[in-house]
């Protein structure tokens, strides 16, 4: 199929998709459900795959980078200059693409997986503090 570029538009259950080639032509354009999407991407040679920033797509992000893809992340307000017409998914989808093959588009980081810290009352710090010190509690 020779995708280069797959940009994705992220719903709350389905999702389009866009695949450009080295050429930027669309030869590939998809909906699918959200749960197969992980799946599909993962049967995909490398390429780079691109989305709109939000939290799932930080999730996903991950995945996908798991499987071996180089992921961009746009903010939403750099990817509406692309789309083309009236605004759907599959028209998001490909402005998605479009811009993530700009050479001066600003991309977001793939937030790493928050890590669960314990929060702490005062008189527990309080009491670490003290045994660290060596004072009574």
């Amino acid at each position: 199929m020779g995708i280069v570029v797959l940009g994705i538009d992220l719903g709350k259950n389905s999702c389009s998709l866009a695949g450009l080639d080295a050429s930027g032509r669309v030869v590939l354009r998809r909906r699918m459900r959200r749960v197969s999407l992980e799946s599909f991407v993962g049967g995909l040679e490398r390429c780079v795959v691109a989305m709109e920033a939000c939290g799932g797509a930080h999730h996903l992000g991950r995945v996908f980078v798991g499987q071996g893809h180089a992921v961009r992340l746009m903010s939403p307000e750099y990817v509406r200059p692309y789309v083309k017409a009236q605004k759907n998914d599959e028209l998001d989808a490909e402005a998605i693409a479009e811009a993530a093959t700009r050479p001066t588009m600003r991309f977001v980081e793939v937030m790493r997986r928050p890590g669960r810290r314990r929060r702490r009352t005062w008189r527990q710090y309080r009491t670490e503090r003290n045994l660290r010190q060596g004072t009574r509690a």
